[in-house]
C-alpha cells in the first residue's frame, strides 16, 4: 500500500519518533532516508512510502497517533 504522508499538526512534533515511525511502517527504508523524509514532511512538503499491507492498520494508527495526515494512494 502506498501512503502520501501530507502534513503534520502537531503543536511540537516529535522529530525522533516520526524517523522512527516512518523507517518501522516503511518497506526497505533505513534511518538516515527515514531522517531526511521526516525533515521535508515537518517543512510542510508531502512524502510518499510504501508500507506492506499486513502492517497496514499499524502504521496507519502510528500515523495518527502522531498528527500525522495521510492519503492512501493504492
Amino acid at each position: 500500500m502506498k501512503l502520501n504522508l501530507v502534513s503534520c499538526d502537531a503543536q511540537r512534533p516529535d522529530r525522533r519518533a516520526i524517523a522512527q515511525c516512518i523507517a518501522e511502517i516503511s518497506m526497505h527504508m533505513n534511518n538516515g532516508l527515514a531522517n531526511e523524509l521526516m525533515d521535508i514532511l515537518i517543512e510542510g512538503d508531502a512524502v510518499d512510502i510504501e508500507v506492506e499491507d499486513k502492517n497496514s492498520a499499524s502504521a496507519l494508527r502510528a500515523l495518527r497517533k502522531l498528527s500525522i495526515d495521510y492519503e492512501i494512494i493504492e
